[in-house]
């Protein structure tokens, strides 16, 4: 069982993660490593929300072009870590606009998608994000690495719990992407902005957890967590060093298959994105 990598990195202690989390426990591990806290696994965590993302917006555009201001949060940052997931975001965010704005001022023969080096490997590709792309707002969460995660992006982020957000609580802090700079460095030189709307009442979008969804060890917790998570968001996206947890039938999701675009078994495989060893997997809401 992993959060992060089983090779050090700075502000982690231990070489060993598992002995990291035997040694003192998985609270009181990020307790001690909340502010420096680096998940080594990040290009496969980039790659693996490039390849969802950029699948979301082919399917989905055309009904989230009538989203207005301040209706929807298009993504919850859940268990954030440092920031790994909302800065991948933003990166496929500044490039597919940059994209988009290219081949329309450039000339009309430019491609509709721009190569991005990953930092290993093969070249990926991102989409052209248009116009109609709604604002798009953003939460966080970790009540262990809030403060990793604010040191690195800039952004605030809300220390709940999975309990927490279990009983109902949602993220305070909404963070307009549109009005931030570019990745690693996200409120560098950012615009003054009007204040942002409450989480209260917007709908999520999709919530994406990153290497901490199997630290829930008990059943009946993760149940509760992801029924009250279904009842919130269209999208859970699961990003994970292997394929736990077990997701059920009956547990207010469906296995979805991005290429198919449609609902699959629980415990089929195909249309998992997996990069640099991250898998990822993607459930549709029952709920909403």
């Amino acid at each position: 069982m992993s959060r992060g990598a089983r090779l050090a990195v700075a502000g982690n202690l231990s070489i060993s993660m598992r002995d990291n989390y035997g040694e003192h426990g998985v609270d009181e591990y990020y307790r001690k490593v909340g502010s420096s806290y680096r998940n080594p696994h990040y290009p496969g965590v980039r790659l693996c929300m490039f390849s969802w993302l950029n699948r979301w917006w082919q399917m989905v555009k055309g009904e989230l072009a009538g989203v207005q201001d301040g209706q929807k949060v298009l993504l919850f940052d859940l268990a954030c870590g440092s920031g790994e997931v909302t800065i991948a975001f933003a990166e496929w965010l500044k490039a597919g606009r940059s994209l988009f704005l290219d081949s329309n001022t450039i000339s009309p023969a430019t491609t509709d998608t721009i190569p991005v080096v990953p930092q290993r490997k093969s070249k990926f590709t991102i989409t052209a994000i248009s116009t109609e792309f709604p604002r798009p707002y953003i939460v966080a969460a970790d009540p262990f690495t809030s403060e990793a995660f604010s040191q690195r992006t800039g952004l605030p982020c809300d220390t709940l719990s999975f309990k927490d957000v279990t009983e109902g609580a949602m993220p305070f802090s909404v963070t307009d992407l549109s009005r931030r700079n570019a990745p690693n460095t996200l409120a560098n030189e950012a615009q003054p902005q009007s204040p942002p709307p409450s989480s209260e009442n917007m709908q999520l979008e999709m919530v994406v957890c990153s290497f901490a969804l199997h630290l829930i060890e008990n059943p009946s917790e993760l149940f509760a967590l992801l029924w009250e998570l279904s009842t919130k968001a269209r999208w859970l996206v699961v990003i994970a060093p292997h394929k736990k947890p077990e997701i059920k039938d009956g547990w207010g999701w469906l296995k979805w298959n991005p290429d198919k675009w449609a609902e699959c078994p629980m415990t089929e495989s195909k249309g998992e994105y997996l990069h640099d060893r991250v898998h990822c997997r993607v459930y549709r809401s029952v709920n909403l």
